[in-house]
């Protein structure tokens, strides 16, 4: 390499250390404002460096709308939040076409999906219309009304919220879905000492000493660091490791006692997003290759959603997340 080769090349390096800082920064802000939730802020930072869309489910009170807020609070990019309803219309979520009578034309008025950040509160309580029209606009990045069909932005990112206790009035999603989110996330209670520190926080910020955000990530930062989690190196032996464990849920002969439970196993998508988010969680930790560790421990939030339980295993009380463990018990990296 001669010296014009080495300053581009170093300079390069010196923009991707500050862009890993600054990503550092937002991730420690996140985390100051949400105690006890370093492994939702890991997920929600994942979703966001893979363009991933992420489903977060827990109890009422656990911070998920509030997560997401902040996170929203840390990027210059546009954010909507949309509080599902069972009368909700798809024309409430992706807009509508209206006369102007002024101009003589019909015009399409964009409705909050088209913003960079979108919180879907209570996902499940919106109607099946409502979920088919956030598909769209979650595969394919784009929203057809009428004969016309709208960009959305970029970045894109969904994040949406599910109450696992409360079923009155809902409408499960399908499992297509379902395979649309990248990872689906599960809180769960804090333990005592985190309960006391959210409760010094929500004191603090009631008397006007809320923390703010000590950075906000521009959309090209964004998507600079997208490339660069996207040139992070997963080994072939790694990728092996990964295809083998969504394998096993297809294989009779791997792990028998799975395989009985599961009536639909998961798809190569499960594959490419087990792969993407294994690549980012290793950017997030500073280093440019994946670890088998990375792989394990995203595994259950990237494959347990993708599964389909027979009905006897439901009956069992079984669930998805369950069957992930003795999977990768089963299945270990070479």
């Amino acid at each position: 390499m001669n010296v014009q080769d080495k300053a581009p090349a170093a300079a390069r390096q010196t923009a991707d250390a500050s862009l890993r800082d600054r990503l550092g920064t937002l991730r420690t802000g996140l985390e100051n404002g949400l105690i006890g939730a370093s492994g939702l802020v890991e997920r929600l930072l994942i979703g966001l460096l893979t363009g991933g869309h992420v489903l977060v489910e827990g109890a009422p009170g656990l911070a998920k709308t509030r997560a997401v807020k902040r996170l929203s609070a840390g990027l210059d990019a546009s954010f909507a939040r949309i509080q599902c309803t069972p009368d909700l219309m798809p024309a409430d979520l992706t807009g509508t076409t209206v006369w102007r009578p002024d101009q003589g034309r019909f015009e399409f008025l964009s409705g909050p999906i088209f913003h960079s950040l979108v919180l879907v509160d209570e996902i499940n309580r919106a109607p099946p219309k409502v979920q088919s029209a956030l598909l769209e606009a979650m595969a394919e990045r784009q929203v057809t009304a009428g004969s016309n069909t709208y960009p959305l932005p970029d970045p894109f990112m969904v994040v949406a919220t599910q109450n696992p206790i409360e079923h009155e009035g809902t409408f499960p999603l399908p499992e297509a879905q379902l395979d649309r989110f990248l990872l689906h996330v599960v809180v769960g209670l804090p333990d005592q000492a985190s309960e006391r520190r959210i409760l010094d926080l929500v004191e603090r910020e009631a008397t006007g000493h809320e923390e703010a955000m000590p950075l906000r990530l521009s959309g090209d930062e964004v998507r600079r660091a997208r490339r660069d989690v996207a040139d992070v190196h997963l080994a072939p032996a790694l990728k092996d490791y990964i295809v083998r464990i969504v394998s096993a849920t297809r294989d009779p002969d791997t792990v028998p006692d799975v395989r009985r439970a599961i009536e639909y196993p998961v798809s190569p998508r499960g594959t490419l997003s087990l792969a993407a988010a294994s690549k980012a969680r290793a950017y997030l930790h500073g280093r440019d290759h994946v670890t088998p560790d990375d792989v394990a421990d995203l595994a259950a939030d990237a494959l347990a959603h993708r599964l389909v339980l027979t009905w006897r295993a439901a009956a069992d009380g079984r669930t998805a997340r369950d069957l992930v463990g003795p999977l990768l018990d089963a299945v270990r990296p070479v």
